[in-house]
């Protein structure tokens, strides 16, 4: 019978509390580490069952248990793994980092791999005083003739060791919680956590309320065989679909997916999802789970997961992942960067597949997932030059082309968009009348992604459609004289009638002779503004750089060449000024809103007008 006090080996006096206060970032993370240790135990003992040097019981099957007993404030995790003999105890639980994973692995470094194995450093035991007054190990080892062995400290450096009643293989770890933990007595929260953590840890895990008195049929919590183990040829769609509603609680159907499922030059399995948006402000609300030999690591890890992806979901398992000693944070970045550089391949290959052989479905995805290709386009060159070829655009007339495609029919290399397609019906009507096209981009992504097109094409103008008037647009009916009286006359009368003296005013004849006039804003001025906007900087931008919009009036209008009769008439001077002003303000409801005060004129107006027809 073992009796034996002693001090746990440390280095630094101080460190201890170290470990237990500093070295997690979360709280909840003690059981993400008592629980793969759990998970190596087990591991541990399989292998070298498969290699002759140890006999597994009969009818073993791997388990690792959890009870919660909230009335005597403990937490107990069990396992059948290979457990431990009281010289192992003192070298693997005394010796503070003093990895068993890590001496196991040496040992059997011809017989097996470390990929198997979760844990290297032998720290995760003490996150259990995170949360713990004291704890209590008890275990027996695998060993024929090994005796069990009980271990215990409160927290400090002091421990005692002593025999157990342990009759199985295994070691069970039980956690005596602190006051200020008692939340993690809660069995609906610690489900929550070993949900988070272990959803498909391959073993089975269980866990018991042993306060209930009406226990519940023994099921597994996790789910040992995640589909991104499977080859994806043996893969369904409708698999896919299932697995994606069980792991992000979605549920719309994705629009497709990645299986990721490669052995060198590293080892990397999981899927990747391409989710349907149904705001454009989801964009970037995606989440892409890391984990390490099926225990969940982190969210979002940046360093792994291109920043242009996280808008998308998915799982990735990558048992090669060097992380640091807490498990949450990694290590050896030129490594993690050939990791993050395969990811983005994989993308672009799964879009270039889908735009050839699918052309179809990758149209009707586009609208989803336009903002991810075009935000992945600017944040990474690789990328961009991957898919630039594939990257299309839906046009007033309802096609999709590409770039090459549009200027094909755009001698003067530029290209016309529209971005609010009811706002600017009016310039989208005069392109269809003269047989133009224009690409729609409305999403918020593209004020920046038009500057990055503009900067990959240096010969290449995009101009939005109320920017300028096409030259296929005017017919030139006038002579040179009756032109220059016209603009003249007309502009005189505008600024009459608006008082704006520095409005720009331009007599054009144009085609559409039902059209009396439009707005144009130059595509500098607007893009300023816009970008003022969004970077919110302070400034008023409409005061130091006042919008360049010129008024068009149209002469092969009726209305318009009737107010500049009208205004040769001295009785009807006024009435021309009248219908002046009210042509201007449609002109600019038809480009923008009008301001509060323009508005309450124009309506006043509109009521004088039809005061005047009845």
């Amino acid at each position: 019978m073992i009796n034996e006090k002693g001090n746990i080996s440390i280095q630094t006096e101080n460190i201890f509390p170290i470990i237990k206060k500093w070295l997690y970032s979360e709280k909840d993370i003690f059981m993400r580490e008592l629980v793969s240790n759990a998970a190596d135990a087990i591991s541990k003992l399989r292998k070298l069952a498969d290699i002759g040097e140890a006999e597994l019981p009969e009818g073993y099957k791997p388990r690792i248990d959890v009870a919660v007993n909230k009335k005597e404030g403990t937490i107990a995790i069990t396992d059948n793994g290979i457990g431990m003999t009281d010289e192992e105890v003192k070298k693997y639980i005394n010796q503070i980092a003093f990895s068993g994973a890590k001496d196991f692995i040496e040992k059997y470094k011809d017989k097996t791999d470390d990929q198997q194995i979760i844990g290297h450093f032998g720290l995760g035991f003490y996150s259990s005083f995170m949360v713990s007054s004291r704890v209590r190990i008890d275990t027996l080892s695998y060993q024929k003739g090994a005796a069990a062995v009980q271990w215990e400290s409160s927290g400090d450096t002091e421990y005692s060791m002593a025999g157990s009643d342990k009759k199985d293989i295994g070691t069970t770890v039980t956690l005596f919680i602190a006051d200020d933990c008692k939340e993690f007595l809660d069995v609906w929260k610690l489900r929550e956590i070993l949900k988070k953590y272990f959803a498909f840890l391959q073993y089975e895990i269980y866990l018991t309320d042993e306060n209930d008195k009406d226990k519940k049929e023994d099921k597994p919590i996790n789910n040992t065989s995640p589909l991104w183990l499977k080859n994806p040829k043996d893969c369904t769609d409708e698999e896919y679909r299932k697995f994606y509603h069980e792991v992000f609680q979605d549920f719309n159907d994705p629009l497709f997916w990645i299986h990721i499922n490669m052995d060198y030059p590293f080892n990397m399995k999981g899927i990747i999802y391409f989710p349907k948006l149904r705001f454009e402000f989801e964009t970037m609300e995606g989440k892409i789970k890391l984990f390490y030999n099926q225990v969940f690591v982190a969210d979002n890890i940046k360093e792994v997961i291109p920043e242009f992806m996280l808008m998308l979901k998915g799982c990735l398992d990558c048992p090669d992942l060097p992380l640091n000693v807490s498990r949450s944070f990694l290590q050896n970045e030129g490594y993690v960067e050939k990791i993050s550089n395969h990811i983005t391949k994989k993308i672009a290959d799964k879009l270039q597949l889908l735009y050839k052989k699918d052309k179809e479905n990758y149209e009707k995805y586009w609208v989803d997932i336009n903002p991810f290709v075009k935000y992945g386009c600017m944040k990474e060159p690789k990328f961009f030059e991957k898919i630039k070829n594939i990257i299309i655009f839906k046009t007033i007339n309802g096609k999709y082309v590409t770039l090459d495609e549009y200027l094909e029919n755009s001698p003067d290399k530029k290209v016309y968009y529209v971005n609010d397609e009811k706002q600017q019906a009016q310039y989208i009507r005069m392109f269809k009348e003269n047989s133009m096209d224009a690409v729609i981009l409305n999403t918020l992504i593209d004020t920046h992604f038009i500057s990055f097109m503009e900067m990959q094409n240096k010969d290449i103008r995009f101009l939005r459609v109320d920017a300028d008037i096409v030259d296929s647009m005017k017919d030139k009916a006038n002579t040179e004289e009756e032109s220059k009286n016209l603009q003249e006359k007309l502009e005189k009368i505008i600024k009459e009638a608006t008082g704006a003296d520095k409005l720009k005013v331009r007599v054009e004849g144009l085609k559409n002779e039902s059209t009396p006039a439009v707005i144009l804003l130059s595509e500098e001025s607007r893009r300023f503004r816009d970008m003022s906007r969004t970077f919110g900087s302070g400034i008023n931008a409409a005061e130091l750089f006042p919008a360049e919009e010129t008024l068009i009036l149209n002469s092969n209008n009726k209305i318009i060449r009737r107010i500049a009769e009208l205004y040769d008439e001295e009785n009807r001077k006024e009435d021309a000024v009248f219908a002046a002003s009210h042509v201007y303000d449609l002109a600019l409801l038809n480009h923008r809103q009008l301001e509060p005060e323009a508005m309450a004129r124009f309506i006043e107006r509109s009521n004088q007008l039809l005061t005047r027809l009845l």
